[in-house]
């Protein structure tokens, strides 16, 4: 058959891989569940792992869960092109959001194989351990660790809120590997994902070519009281953890209003307080918020005010503030090379394509900070997402998919 410019993905074969996943993990109707290192998430590895070997793949797992299906190129001694994303879900998730990155990475293989075309470098497919955070936090751990910005043992000790910690809960669903998760040398990764915001939906678009991210900042705050009994406590000798929270995340919030007018965002995400009780003060509130802009000079001024924030309210409530930790992503992070190459098969296959930014925190964040890092965003009905009503359409990915394969053969035949 051959590769050709023409060559094209087969996209009922890439729905059925959708189709699938979706029936793993289920959630609220026509939504995913489907947390990391929990059962369902187990299920669809195994699915995935599957198909890889089905595909031709030779299949290694790192220390840290994360999946990685290789094909061989005609000299693998040069660095690999990676393309990958996650499997895991939001608690309330879709079915596409992460999902279809690392299924776009199978077809990719699928329709290399079809062709009979062999690229000079070796293409390996990723799926990234705990990219949402929703049940071991902070997100997109695995791919942190795995370019050196997170230890193992730490991300290992990671505790949930249902008590599980991280490594042995690896090791409880067999995917605890041996492979040491550790980047080498990579030519480039390459990453697919629904917008997850409502530009290309509302402007009719059929794709796009990912410039950056937002600058971002998050912090994880604990917040540390006294418990008292709620009745004869006078107000004076309160320290009621549980306030100091609640003026925190409320007053990000407020932050994020101040700076609405040009697309600033401000977000309490987290509030967990103990003993979290009728008729007694809590001791402890832990509290996640984050802030973003897509100006990186007002991002850092929204950073700052959310750190104040914290401050201030611990003293209005007679409480003590740590912050446990910070995390910051985004900016002009992408490789200028890659964005030049994906524009090009965007305009070479004719496809109604706009620049865009990210808003949200993805894996190839991690990335970029490794090897040269490119995105394709394609759309989703009215941005709606992290939410059972995430939708797309078959037809939603055909630009997307077309321009990631075309765009990875590209450089890893030269």
């Amino acid at each position: 058959m051959g590769f050709s410019a023409e060559t094209r993905v087969d996209l009922a074969r890439f729905w059925s891989t959708i189709e699938r996943s979706a029936d793993i993990g289920q959630g609220r109707p026509g939504g995913l569940a489907r947390l990391t290192l929990t059962d369902s998430d187990k299920e669809i590895r195994d699915q995935f792992v599957a198909w890889c070997q089905d595909a031709g793949l030779s299949v290694e797992i790192d220390e840290m869960g994360n999946i990685f299906g290789r094909r061989s190129g005609l000299d693998d001694s040069l660095a690999p092109i990676l393309i990958g994303s996650h499997l895991d879900t939001q608690i309330n998730g879709g079915r596409f959001d992460g999902i279809a990155g690392v299924l776009a990475g199978l077809e990719l293989v699928r329709s290399l194989n079809d062709a009979g075309h062999v690229t000079r470098r070796p293409i390996v497919i990723v799926d990234w351990t705990n990219e949402e955070g929703a049940r071991f936090s902070p997100p997109m751990v695995a791919s942190g660790v795995f370019v050196g910005s997170y230890g193992v043992d730490w991300a290992h000790d990671l505790i949930a809120d249902d008590g599980a910690r991280f490594g042995s809960e690896l090791e409880r669903i067999g995917y605890r590997g041996d492979l040491p998760c550790k980047a080498g040398d990579i030519d480039a990764y390459f990453e697919l994902h629904i917008e997850q915001g409502p530009i290309l939906d509302a402007e009719g678009r059929e794709v796009g070519v990912v410039t950056g991210g937002y600058p971002s900042y998050g912090m994880r705050v604990m917040f540390k009281g006294k418990t008292a009994h709620t009745g004869p406590t006078p107000m004076d000798l309160r320290h009621n953890a549980l306030i100091a929270g609640a003026r925190w995340l409320t007053a990000v919030d407020d932050i994020g209003w101040e700076f609405a007018v040009h697309d600033g965002k401000a977000t309490g995400s987290r509030l967990a307080a103990w003993p979290n009780k009728p008729g007694i003060l809590s001791e402890s509130a832990q509290c996640v918020a984050d802030v973003r802009h897509p100006d990186p000079i007002t991002a850092r001024v929204m950073a700052e005010k959310m750190r104040r924030a914290a401050q201030s309210a611990a003293a209005m409530a007679g409480c003590e503030v740590e912050v446990e930790d910070e995390w910051t992503w985004g900016g002009d992070i992408f490789d200028a090379d890659l964005i030049g190459l994906v524009r090009d098969e965007a305009v070479r296959q004719g496809w109604n394509w706009r620049d865009i930014q990210s808003q949200a925190g993805h894996d190839a964040y991690h990335m970029a900070t490794h090897c040269p890092t490119a995105m394709i965003f394609t759309p989703c009905k009215g941005g709606i997402t992290h939410n059972s009503e995430e939708n797309c359409d078959p037809e939603d990915f055909r630009a997307g998919l077309n321009m990631l394969l075309h765009a990875v053969v590209r450089r890893a035949d030269r």
